[in-house]
């Protein structure tokens, strides 16, 4: 299993800048991807940035450019670098961890940290 704690979330003004942390129970080596999700109200819930396969990385073309994905190994934490947010980006962002197992996959998710930027 993996605990997934999250930290970071916040108000600010659009065009303003967090940094979300998302520190997991256990070395990412043995975590198949690791990133970032968020859901905003009334939509589904979507990707942000992830690793994948140790070092690769996915980000969303809604945040490229403004957002970068990044972790400490020795921390087994991966932070969230967001700059020049928008008021669309407010939501809900949610850490996510898959673990592969010998029937296929785990995954889990954190508790959520809420980001609210305004106009």
């Amino acid at each position: 299993q993996v605990q997934l704690v999250e930290s970071g979330g916040g108000s600010v003004q659009a065009g303003g800048s967090l940094r979300l942390s998302c520190t997991a129970s256990r070395s990412i080596f043995t975590i198949n991807a690791m990133g970032w999700y968020r859901q905003a109200p009334g939509k589904q819930r979507e990707l942000v940035a992830t690793f994948t396969s140790g070092s690769r990385t996915t980000i969303a073309d809604s945040v490229k450019g403004r957002f970068t994905i990044s972790r400490d190994n020795a921390k087994n934490t991966v932070y969230l670098q967001m700059n020049s947010l928008k008021p669309e980006d407010t939501a809900v962002y949610y850490c996510n961890a898959v673990v592969l197992v010998t029937l296929g996959s785990e995954t889990y998710w954190g508790q959520g940290t809420q980001v609210t930027v305004s106009s």
